[in-house]
Protein backbone atom coordinates (compact mmCIF):
# COMPACT_ATOMS: atom_id res chain seq x y z
CA UNK A 1 0.00 0.00 0.00
CA UNK A 2 1.53 3.63 -0.69
CA UNK A 3 1.68 5.94 1.50
CA UNK A 4 0.08 9.52 0.06
CA UNK A 5 2.66 12.20 -0.79
CA UNK A 6 2.64 15.57 1.61
CA UNK A 7 -0.15 17.90 1.10
CA UNK A 8 0.87 21.22 -0.42
CA UNK A 9 -1.77 23.85 0.64
CA UNK A 10 -1.18 26.91 -0.33
CA UNK A 11 -2.33 30.23 1.56
CA UNK A 12 -5.83 31.74 0.26
CA UNK A 13 -4.06 35.22 -0.42
CA UNK A 14 -1.22 33.70 -2.84
CA UNK A 15 -4.11 31.59 -5.11
CA UNK A 16 -6.10 34.72 -5.33
CA UNK A 17 -2.94 37.56 -5.82
CA UNK A 18 -3.50 37.58 -9.13
CA UNK A 19 -6.57 38.80 -9.33
CA UNK A 20 -7.04 41.24 -6.66
CA UNK A 21 -3.76 42.90 -8.86
CA UNK A 22 -5.46 42.84 -12.07
CA UNK A 23 -8.49 44.40 -9.99
CA UNK A 24 -6.16 47.04 -8.51
CA UNK A 25 -4.58 47.37 -11.58
CA UNK A 26 -7.60 48.46 -13.78
CA UNK A 27 -8.09 50.85 -10.90
CA UNK A 28 -4.59 52.56 -12.00
CA UNK A 29 -2.90 51.12 -8.78
CA UNK A 30 0.01 49.93 -9.06
CA UNK A 31 0.30 48.50 -5.82
CA UNK A 32 -2.75 47.28 -3.61
CA UNK A 33 -0.57 47.91 -0.55
CA UNK A 34 -2.32 51.57 -1.00
CA UNK A 35 -5.65 50.45 -0.59
CA UNK A 36 -4.80 48.18 2.10
CA UNK A 37 -1.98 49.98 4.07
CA UNK A 38 -4.20 53.41 3.63
CA UNK A 39 -4.41 54.53 7.34
CA UNK A 40 -0.51 53.65 7.72
CA UNK A 41 0.46 55.95 4.88
CA UNK A 42 -2.22 59.17 5.11
CA UNK A 43 -2.68 58.45 9.00
CA UNK A 44 -5.36 57.45 11.54
CA UNK A 45 -7.03 61.21 10.93
CA UNK A 46 -7.08 61.53 7.40
CA UNK A 47 -8.11 57.81 6.06
CA UNK A 48 -10.95 57.97 8.67
CA UNK A 49 -12.73 60.08 6.77
CA UNK A 50 -11.16 59.36 3.28
CA UNK A 51 -10.22 56.52 1.10
CA UNK A 52 -7.58 56.22 -2.60
CA UNK A 53 -10.38 55.29 -5.19
CA UNK A 54 -8.42 55.03 -8.38
CA UNK A 55 -5.15 56.18 -9.74
CA UNK A 56 -5.29 58.22 -13.17
CA UNK A 57 -2.01 58.35 -15.25
CA UNK A 58 -1.69 60.67 -17.87
CA UNK A 59 -1.08 59.59 -21.37
CA UNK A 60 2.68 58.70 -21.78
CA UNK A 61 4.52 61.27 -24.34
CA UNK A 62 7.66 59.58 -26.30
CA UNK A 63 9.95 61.31 -25.75
CA UNK A 64 9.46 62.64 -22.41
CA UNK A 65 9.44 61.31 -18.94
CA UNK A 66 6.33 59.70 -17.52
CA UNK A 67 3.62 62.46 -15.96
CA UNK A 68 2.86 61.84 -11.90
CA UNK A 69 -0.25 60.54 -11.44
CA UNK A 70 -3.31 62.16 -10.06
CA UNK A 71 -4.76 60.09 -7.16
CA UNK A 72 -8.72 60.33 -6.88
CA UNK A 73 -9.80 60.02 -2.92
CA UNK A 74 -13.70 59.50 -1.91
CA UNK A 75 -14.25 61.78 1.11
CA UNK A 76 -17.35 61.94 3.30
CA UNK A 77 -18.98 64.93 2.57
CA UNK A 78 -18.30 67.35 5.43
CA UNK A 79 -14.35 67.00 5.39
CA UNK A 80 -14.01 67.49 1.39
CA UNK A 81 -12.55 71.02 2.48
CA UNK A 82 -10.33 69.85 5.28
CA UNK A 83 -8.79 67.05 3.11
CA UNK A 84 -8.11 69.36 0.57
CA UNK A 85 -6.08 72.10 2.72
CA UNK A 86 -4.11 68.40 3.83
CA UNK A 87 -3.47 67.75 -0.11
CA UNK A 88 0.17 68.85 0.57
CA UNK A 89 0.55 66.34 3.57
CA UNK A 90 -1.07 63.55 1.62
CA UNK A 91 0.48 64.31 -1.09
CA UNK A 92 3.77 63.66 0.40
CA UNK A 93 3.01 61.19 2.04
CA UNK A 94 1.69 58.92 -0.43
CA UNK A 95 4.99 59.63 -2.90
CA UNK A 96 7.18 59.18 0.23
CA UNK A 97 5.53 55.21 0.41
CA UNK A 98 6.12 55.08 -2.87
CA UNK A 99 9.59 56.03 -3.09
CA UNK A 100 9.41 58.41 -6.24
CA UNK A 101 7.38 61.40 -7.25
CA UNK A 102 4.72 58.63 -8.45
CA UNK A 103 1.76 60.98 -7.48
CA UNK A 104 1.39 64.69 -8.51
CA UNK A 105 -2.30 65.96 -7.58
CA UNK A 106 -5.40 64.91 -5.90
CA UNK A 107 -8.72 64.67 -7.05
CA UNK A 108 -11.77 64.46 -4.34
CA UNK A 109 -15.26 62.63 -5.01
CA UNK A 110 -17.36 63.68 -2.21
CA UNK A 111 -19.18 60.12 -1.27
CA UNK A 112 -20.19 58.07 1.54
CA UNK A 113 -16.59 55.87 2.86
CA UNK A 114 -17.24 52.03 1.77
CA UNK A 115 -17.15 51.17 5.67
CA UNK A 116 -14.92 48.22 6.09
CA UNK A 117 -14.19 46.42 9.39
CA UNK A 118 -11.66 48.32 11.31
CA UNK A 119 -9.10 46.73 13.38
CA UNK A 120 -10.21 47.01 17.22
CA UNK A 121 -8.05 49.53 18.92
CA UNK A 122 -5.75 47.92 21.08
CA UNK A 123 -5.96 48.71 24.57
CA UNK A 124 -3.35 48.45 27.53
CA UNK A 125 -2.82 45.96 29.40
CA UNK A 126 -3.80 46.27 33.48
CA UNK A 127 -0.90 47.16 35.54
CA UNK A 128 -1.60 44.06 37.69
CA UNK A 129 -1.47 41.73 34.81
CA UNK A 130 1.80 43.67 33.65
CA UNK A 131 3.13 43.22 37.47
CA UNK A 132 2.67 39.87 37.61
CA UNK A 133 4.34 38.95 34.51
CA UNK A 134 7.05 41.26 35.61
CA UNK A 135 8.22 39.45 38.38
CA UNK A 136 8.83 36.17 36.06
CA UNK A 137 12.12 38.29 33.87
CA UNK A 138 14.25 38.80 37.10
CA UNK A 139 16.79 37.44 34.31
CA UNK A 140 16.18 41.01 32.12
CA UNK A 141 19.17 43.50 33.43
CA UNK A 142 17.68 46.51 31.08
CA UNK A 143 14.58 47.73 32.87
CA UNK A 144 13.02 49.44 29.39
CA UNK A 145 13.64 46.45 27.61
CA UNK A 146 11.69 44.36 31.09
CA UNK A 147 8.68 47.02 30.94
CA UNK A 148 8.25 46.28 27.29
CA UNK A 149 8.30 42.70 27.56
CA UNK A 150 5.80 42.72 30.61
CA UNK A 151 3.70 44.55 28.43
CA UNK A 152 3.77 42.51 25.29
CA UNK A 153 3.45 39.34 28.19
CA UNK A 154 0.46 40.39 29.66
CA UNK A 155 -1.13 41.71 26.43
CA UNK A 156 -0.48 38.16 25.03
CA UNK A 157 -1.88 36.40 28.08
CA UNK A 158 -5.23 38.79 27.83
CA UNK A 159 -5.87 37.61 23.85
Amino acid sequence: MSKPGPISAKPLSILLSDVFTDAYAKQGFAARELVTRWSEIAGAQIAAHCEPLKMQWPRPVEGQPQEPATLVLRVEGPMALEIQHSSDVILERVNRFFGWHAVGRLTIRQAPLSRRHRPKVSRRPEAKAVARVSETLSAVEDEDLRAALARLGASIKRN
